[in-house]
């Protein structure tokens, strides 16, 4: 029988937080987006204090403050070098890993025994190491190696630690199947009511429903999601992750901006870091979506919401090409008079690199051993100087759009100068 395990950090982003800040420990906690804007993550107190995820800000400041809350601008920096670490700690414990996102990840556990004495050693490992606390879950698939996580977070009695392995199919069902079928891992909101009407509101019901049924309503990978809750393995651990198959690069702005000049700043910074990313992946963009915003929230200001899709004649990882199409793009869409609060870019249509390619005859020409070189060096720059050290000039120096980052935690990781001093 195969064994799974499946880590996932408590309250990611506010335990982030926490670790280098003490203060903030008890207190309740929530991390706002770009610009103060919505909620995206909560600690256990705001949780308590029925704070909804995705509320915007405005909407709970005052009551929040009352009670003591602290609001924290999210600093994904910080997160993203505390997961690395934490991922590196879990991949200690078994060759085979699959980082599933930020804060979470599988682990083959094949042929290991006392797995309570391994997640208690996981735990104490990551909490030792980076002061983070995590729940561990062990099921005979992904699906209920999730499922077990989650009776090992909401539980306490099971001290941050559950396994469903060897489980009597009565105790498995009376531990799990009272649970509502939305904590099922892939089925979100709209299934769970297409499932509803179909009278299947728990996991227990959705685990003894016919396969044929499931297939027939919805597909195949709903009868995988089935045959897992029944302890079968349909999904193997994947250690490297699949490619994007789009490169989102979206910010909100610190103040509207009016003018033409500040819009084509923000989407030459867009693109210049979705480009990163593209490269990162070893891909070329065959097209580009750009997008423009105004504030939803103000509805007695004029609304303008355009985007606009460029085809790329040739496929790209260039940042400069991908810059001059994008602007044009924006040129076309552009409209006086609107207070923007968002711009945002998509590279899309991504695949490989074609060694040989048709070039386009009205194009200029452009030697592709010379871009290639030119991005690896600025690449090169900015990984080693930090982002932005070497851009384009028409991201613009002083940035007057960028967004607020006044409520931000320094950089305790990454930045020499926000290192905490002991003293």
């Amino acid at each position: 029988m195969a064994t799974v395990a499946l880590v996932d950090c408590n309250n990611f982003y506010a335990s982030c937080e926490r670790v280098f800040n003490p203060r903030l420990a008890g207190r309740p906690l929530v991390i706002l987006s770009n610009n103060d804007g919505c909620i995206v993550a909560r600690s256990a107190e705001s949780k308590a204090m029925g704070i909804p995820m995705g509320v915007p800000w405005f909407k709970i400041e005052k009551e929040f403050r009352q009670a003591g809350g602290v609001a924290l601008l999210s600093n994904y920096a910080l997160y993203a070098d505390m997961s690395n670490r934490v991922m590196s700690i879990l991949a200690g414990f078994s060759p085979e890993q699959e980082v599933y996102s930020i804060d979470e990840c599988f682990l083959g556990m094949a042929g290991r025994d006392d797995l309570s004495g391994i997640g208690n050693e996981i735990r104490d490992r990551v909490k030792r190491w980076t002061g983070l606390p995590v729940c561990v879950g062990f099921g005979p698939s992904k699906t209920l190696a999730k499922l077990a996580n989650h009776v090992a977070k909401k539980r306490p009695a099971w001290n941050g630690v559950c396994s469903l392995i060897g489980l009597a199919e009565s105790d498995l069902l009376e531990l799990i199947g009272g649970f509502e079928v939305r904590e099922v891992w892939g089925v979100g909101r709209r299934i769970a009511a297409r499932l509803s009407h179909l009278g299947i509101v728990t996991v227990g019901q959705l685990r003894n429903t016919d396969l044929k049924l499931i297939r027939r309503e919805f597909s195949v990978v709903m009868e995988r999601t089935v045959m897992e809750l029944r302890g079968v393995s349909c999904l193997a651990i994947e250690a490297m992750a699949p490619a994007k198959k789009q490169i989102m690069s979206s910010r909100s702005f610190g103040q509207p901006v009016y003018d033409l000049p500040g819009l084509e700043e923000a989407v030459a910074a867009y693109i210049s870091r979705a480009a990163e990313k593209l490269r990162r992946q070893r891909h070329v963009a065959g097209g580009i979506l750009v997008l423009l915003q105004t504030n939803p929230f103000k509805p007695d200001e004029p609304q303008y919401h355009p985007s606009i899709t460029l085809p790329l004649v040739l496929p790209t990882a260039d940042t400069r090409e991908l810059v001059r199409v994008a602007i044009l793009g924006l040129h076309r869409i552009f409209r006086e008079g609107y207070a923007y609060k968002k711009a945002g870019v998509m590279l899309m249509e991504l695949g490989q690199a074609a060694s040989q390619r048709q070039s386009d005859l009205f194009a200029a020409p452009v030697d592709p051993e010379k871009s290639l070189k030119l991005m690896a060096t600025m690449d090169a720059l900015n990984a080693r100087f930090g982002r932005g050290a070497l851009r384009l000039a028409a991201e613009g120096i002083e940035q007057h759009w960028k967004m607020k980052r006044g409520r931000m935690s320094p950089c305790y990781t990454t930045r020499w100068k926000d290192l905490p001093v002991v003293g």
